[in-house]
């Protein structure tokens, strides 16, 4: 993660009750700021339907949420993103590209956004290969989604919704952008 991103200029570490110690960590890359996760991945992450879970076998993930800087109070990003990224080991969630993930209330102070949109992975910084047999750690982008975009996708699916953001040039690091006109 630092050689995508160079070393982190601030962090912060939460614990919740029966769950590992997650960090977040932000980096600051001209008018961008870049939170991302650490923790997530200690251990993989199991099918909730699984009769045991694997301790070494399984996806491994950490988030990464970038938006343009000075426009908002995002550092406060930091709680929700932990809780995000808690999601796998306090509720069995795999977490996936295409997955939405909220945490019912905005992000940051003011913000438009409750949940994110999770992107594909191998754009802003590569999978992490582990020792085999461990799965490689695949660092996920973290799109933020208005209530109104989070129920259209729930209706048209992650990629229509990705293709009506890109249709109409949408600054998906605007941390105070509205909704994508969704008729």
């Amino acid at each position: 993660m630092t050689t995508a991103l160079g070393e982190p200029d601030a962090r912060a570490a939460v614990t919740f009750v029966g769950t590992d110690r997650i960090e977040v960590l932000r980096f600051q890359e001209g008018d961008v700021v870049r939170y991302a996760t650490l923790g997530m991945s200690q251990h993989p992450m199991t099918d909730p339907t699984a009769m045991l879970a694997d301790p070494v076998k399984g996806p491994r993930a950490e988030l990464v949420l970038s938006v343009r800087a000075g426009l908002a109070d995002t550092d406060k990003v930091l709680r929700p993103l932990a809780v995000l990224a808690a999601t796998g080991q306090v509720e069995g969630l795999v977490v996936t590209p295409g997955a939405s993930l909220d945490v019912g209330e905005p992000l940051w102070p003011g913000a438009p956004f409750t949940s994110v949109l999770v992107g594909e992975p191998g754009g802003l910084v590569e999978d992490l290969e582990l020792d085999a047999p461990m799965d490689p750690v695949r660092f996920l982008p973290l799109l933020p989604m208005t209530p109104n975009e989070a129920a259209w996708k729930r209706v048209h699916g992650a990629q229509a919704l990705q293709e009506r953001w890109l249709g109409h040039g949408t600054d998906l690091r605007d941390p105070a952008r509205g909704s994508v006109p969704l008729d």
